[in-house]
């Protein structure tokens, strides 16, 4: 008997080595669809995460991580669904960083996260009702709720002296919910919504929606949609037509694809994306370098969405997902000393000796609630051709 015990003790640890060597963190995002020009640096934001951690060696005493992609497609939830699941079932990932849009984030979280008990965290699903999900604890983000981008997008336009406006949205979750929250908050400060109308992706020809926001009038055309789709559809009809020449762009419209499709053909322009300049977003910046555009909208969410999930499996002292979600919120938050970027494998040091630390990252990472940012905003404009950071907020 003591030797079968023995025996079995030995399998055990042997098993548990193993498991430590080989931990996978699933990067699922959109590299095609309507966000596709964003999808690389936000992957190469998480994979400089792993990279780091795994090259430290401090993870688990030892464990090496995986980055594994997958496509969300953005919009196709079934798609996106499988992909995850193939994640999950196939490859054995301990974790999900993604998805990215709202959609297809609610859907892998009911379908294969909550089924197969796995941490999430996204970095940039921003839908009002992901905050009241069923998650059974397993759900995060470091990109704000658009229930903050909405009040946000408020300040902005009446500071400009912008009282109203037309307002299209992309017809979807992160659309839809951006849209109510905007129109909720500027109406409530004064401003006035002329009309709300939501837009199809894939269209050739958006003139006979930009006819009936044009009909409505307004000072801007707020446009609540995808830079690689119907977003840009709906502003070069816009501009052919002459119906508007300024417009508003919430996140899904902020990219260097913007400035590529329009030029200064949109000067005069505004809009916001999740964003700081705090100390963490210079940190980020060097340590990216010039490997890809670490400004690019969230990129730097996407390198504090992997950092947690690893520095939660620190705390618990596994990477089951079961055991760690319990500890993202710890490492995220005060108190505890500050952590950056370039700075993962001190944390993991520090939690090892039995220290809190602050998860501070690339975009001031605070969560409140059920696991979502706080949130911090930059505030651009669009001067002689090109994207002009103004403010923080």
């Amino acid at each position: 008997m003591k030797k079968l015990l023995l025996a079995t003790t030995a399998t055990a640890l042997l098993s548990g080595a193993a498991f430590a060597e080989d931990v996978k963190i699933g990067i699922i995002l959109g590299f095609t669809g309507p966000l596709e020009s964003l999808a690389q640096q936000m992957a190469g934001g998480a994979e400089a995460a792993i990279k780091e951690v795994s090259e430290s060696g401090k993870l688990l005493d030892g464990a090496t991580v995986e980055g594994i992609r997958a496509d969300s497609t953005c919009v196709d939830a079934a798609a996106a669904t499988s992909a995850a699941e193939r994640l999950v079932t196939s490859d054995k990932v301990n974790a999900i960083m993604g998805a990215d849009c709202s959609g297809v984030t609610g859907a892998i979280l009911s379908n294969v996260a909550l089924a197969n008990g796995t941490v999430m965290i996204s970095p940039s699903a921003t839908s009002p009702g992901l905050s009241d999900a069923e998650d059974n604890g397993l759900f995060f983000r470091t990109a704000p709720s658009d229930a903050r981008q909405g009040v946000v997008m408020t300040e902005v336009l009446l500071e400009e002296g912008i009282e109203s406006v037309a307002l299209t949205y992309t017809n979807n979750d992160y659309g839809k919910g951006l849209a109510d929250a905007f129109q909720t908050a500027y109406e409530a400060a004064g401003g006035t919504v002329t009309i709300s109308a939501a837009h199809e992706d894939g269209k050739a020809d958006y003139s006979a929606e930009v006819g009936a926001l044009a009909s409505a009038g307004g000072d801007r055309l707020v446009v609540a949609g995808y830079v690689d789709q119907g977003g840009s559809g709906i502003v070069r009809a816009a501009l052919d037509s002459g119906a508007f020449d300024t417009f508003h762009f919430p996140d899904g419209m902020i990219s260097d694809k913007l400035v590529e499709n329009f030029g200064s053909e949109i000067d005069g322009s505004t809009g916001q994306n999740p964003g700081t300049d705090s100390p963490g977003a210079q940190k980020y910046q060097e340590i990216i370098g010039d490997a890809f555009n670490a400004t690019s909208p969230f990129s730097a969410e996407s390198y504090d969405a992997a950092a947690l999930i690893m520095l939660a499996m620190q705390a618990a002292g596994s990477a089951d997902s079961s055991e760690f979600k319990d500890k993202v919120m710890d490492v995220a938050n005060a108190p505890g000393e500050k952590i950056y970027p370039g700075e993962l494998g001190k944390a993991l040091d520090l939690i090892k000796a039995g220290e809190d630390i602050d998860y501070v990252g690339a975009s001031a990472v605070e969560l409140i609630g059920g696991g979502e940012s706080a949130g911090n905003y930059r505030q651009v404009t669009f001067t002689d051709g090109q994207l002009e950071v103004v403010k923080y907020r």
